[in-house]
């Protein structure tokens, strides 16, 4: 087999898809490859060279009705990649029951430099056995099944995208593109990334530990629906000065009996929940509006400016001005004009 590498310095990137894939699931990383390497122009310097396996080579669909093309089967593809990506979607059976290609992968696992996958693709990583004793990730939605289908996987339901050693897991859908700037970042340095960043619109780095979904969504996901007429309302009413005793009045519940079924339905207390809830809607005032941090605070129900820096510090790792400040550095400037893609 020849190396992923070739001679115009070119790393050698395939993406793994089948029939029934998620679209963007392939698109997503591969538009980040394909911007990094547009970027570096004739420099000498290295780039991606990407390819699409799949079961045979030529069209496939996806499960969103898009039709892609396949370079080559992985069957017989004779070179190494330099990064390996499995991509998923809502049904990965045509990979994780093809022994064949488990089989496959496990070879690649052992001659390429980093392999890794996108969404639900980390099942056919972990039916491979390459998760066994490692930290990963998924789709959210998916978390629990592939912690409890492979015991032995470290799951972490809440991460972007997570390393363990040449292993790679991403989140869901977009996570993938998080993922490769991660990989370009890696490769050819944080300018490099941070203009594919721009380019496509994108955060560099998600801020903090940012969440999968939102705090609303989460608490929908859970068994238990008692109180989803309150968390509807709470949707709308959060910027209010609300108490646990409120939300309890408002839930027709004993206090005791409103904490015990809120703590069992959406896994959080209601004061955290409510302050989660503030806190997503004062990330998309900064991430869209010029209001002072004060006036957001206000805007979203904190008492103040200090409170939401404090939630943020508590949820995010970071202060509400740098959180404004990395969303603009992947977007427009302060007076509205478009930063330079280098």
């Amino acid at each position: 087999m020849k190396r992923g590498t070739d001679e115009n310095s070119c790393r050698l990137t395939a993406l793994v898809g089948f029939e029934g894939a998620a679209a963007l699931d392939v698109t997503g990383p591969y538009e980040v490859f394909a911007v990094a390497s547009e970027l570096r122009g004739d420099r000498n310097e290295a780039r991606y060279r990407v390819v699409l396996l799949a079961d045979q080579p030529g069209p496939f669909r996806t499960a969103s009705g898009l039709a892609l093309v396949a370079d080559a089967s992985w069957r017989d593809f004779k070179e190494i990649p330099d990064t390996l990506l499995v991509v998923g979607g809502p049904d990965v059976a045509p990979l994780t029951g093809n022994v064949e290609f488990l089989e496959w992968l496990r070879v690649m696992a052992g001659r390429t430099r980093r392999i890794g996958s996108v969404c639900t693709g980390a099942f056919a990583l972990a039916e491979a056995g390459l998760l066994n004793e490692r930290r990963a990730t998924t789709h959210w939605r998916e978390a629990e099944r592939l912690q409890r289908s492979f015991p032995k996987v470290r799951v972490d339901p809440d991460a972007i995208y997570v390393r363990d050693g040449h292993v790679y897991t991403s989140a869901g859908v977009t996570a993938g593109m998080d993922l490769a700037l991660a990989l370009v970042e890696e490769d050819l340095g944080r300018s490099v990334a941070l203009s594919v960043a721009r380019m496509l619109v994108l955060f560099l780095k998600r801020p903090g530990g940012q969440s999968q979904f939102s705090t609303v969504l989460q608490a929908q996901t859970v068994q238990g629906k008692r109180l989803s007429p309150l968390l509807a309302w709470l949707a709308e009413h959060y910027r209010e000065a609300l108490t646990v005793e409120e939300l309890a009045a408002q839930a027709a519940m004993s206090l005791r009996s409103f904490a015990r079924i809120f703590l069992a339905e959406t896994g959080v207390s209601p004061a955290l929940f409510l302050e989660k809830i503030r806190l997503e809607h004062a990330v998309r005032m900064l991430e869209s509006t010029g209001l002072s941090l004060e006036a957001a605070a206000r805007e979203c129900g904190f008492t103040g400016c200090e409170q939401l820096r404090r939630a943020f510090q508590r949820h995010l790792g970071i202060t509400p001005q740098e959180y404004r400040d990395r969303f603009r550095s992947a977007g427009p400037d302060q007076q509205g004009e478009s930063l330079p893609w280098l």
